[in-house]
C-alpha cells in the first residue's frame, strides 16, 4: 500500500502562520487586508491564486507571494503545530505501507517543517508547489509522487482535508479518504469519497484493517 498525506489541516495546523504572513504581505504592500474568514476559505489552494481571488491584480500578485514566503519561513516552526494524532497517524502508517506527502506548500518550507517534527525520516517523497507545473486538484501532484515508487499491484491512497484533495486523487486514478481536522466541512468531502475519519489517525486505523 502507499499512503500520500496533505499536510495543512491533515497532518499539521499552520493557520496562525498563514494568516500572519498575510496580514503582512498586505500591511508591506499598504493594501487593506481580507478578514480571517476570506484568507482561511481558500487555505488549499496555491498562494498565487489565494491572492488572486483576494482581489490582488495579476501584475503584482507575485510581489505578493514573495512578500508572504520570506515572512512565513521566519515564523512557521514557531506558529505551526501538529494535529493531534498526527505523529501517530504517520509512524503507524509507515509501518504497514509506503508513505509520502503531497501539498501545495512550497516543498522546502514542508520539507524543514517535517524534518522540525521529526517526521521527514518516514516519507520516501514530498512533492510541494514547486516540483509541479499544475498543483492540486490537478493530477500531477500525486503522478509525481507516485514517480518514487514502485506502484504495482498496490492499492494507493490519498489523505486530504478539502475537496482538492479528493479531486486530485479522483483525477490521478487513485483512491482517497477525507479527514474533519482541515477546512472543509464533512457536507463538502462526502460528495468526493465515501471515506471520512475524524482525523488521519483514524483514517489510517481503517487503511490497516484494509491489509
Amino acid at each position: 500500500m502507499i499512503i500520500l498525506f496533505d499536510l495543512d489541516g491533515t497532518l499539521i495546523d499552520s493557520t496562525e502562520a498563514i494568516l500572519e504572513s498575510f496580514h503582512n504581505s498586505y500591511m508591506v504592500h499598504k493594501e487593506k487586508a481580507p478578514s480571517d474568514t476570506e484568507i482561511k476559505a481558500l487555505i488549499g489552494y496555491p498562494l498565487d491564486v489565494m491572492y488572486s481571488r483576494l482581489g490582488i491584480d495579476e501584475a503584482r500578485v507575485w510581489h505578493f507571494v514573495t512578500t508572504y514566503k520570506e515572512y512565513y519561513r521566519v515564523i512557521s516552526k514557531e506558529k505551526t503545530f501538529l494535529l493531534p494524532r498526527a505523529k501517530e497517524a504517520v509512524t503507524l502508517a509507515a509501518s504497514f505501507a509506503e508513505v509520502g506527502v503531497v501539498t501545495t506548500k512550497t516543498g522546502l518550507f514542508s520539507k524543514e517543517l517535517m524534518e522540525h517534527f521529526g517526521l521527514m525520516e518516514y516519507f520516501k517523497v514530498l512533492i510541494g508547489r514547486e516540483h509541479v507545473e499544475n498543483p492540486k486538484p490537478h493530477k500531477e501532484p500525486i503522478l509525481k509522487a507516485l514517480e518514487s515508487f514502485e506502484i504495482d499491484n498496490k492499492e494507493i491512497w490519498m489523505i486530504g482535508d478539502t475537496k482538492l484533495d479528493l479531486l486530485s486523487a479522483e483525477n490521478a486514478g487513485v483512491n482517497s479518504l477525507g479527514v474533519l481536522s482541515g477546512y472543509d466541512t464533512k457536507e463538502t468531502l462526502k460528495k468526493y469519497t465515501n471515506h471520512i475519519y475524524r482525523d488521519a489517525f483514524e483514517g489510517m486505523i481503517f487503511l490497516k484493517s484494509r491489509k
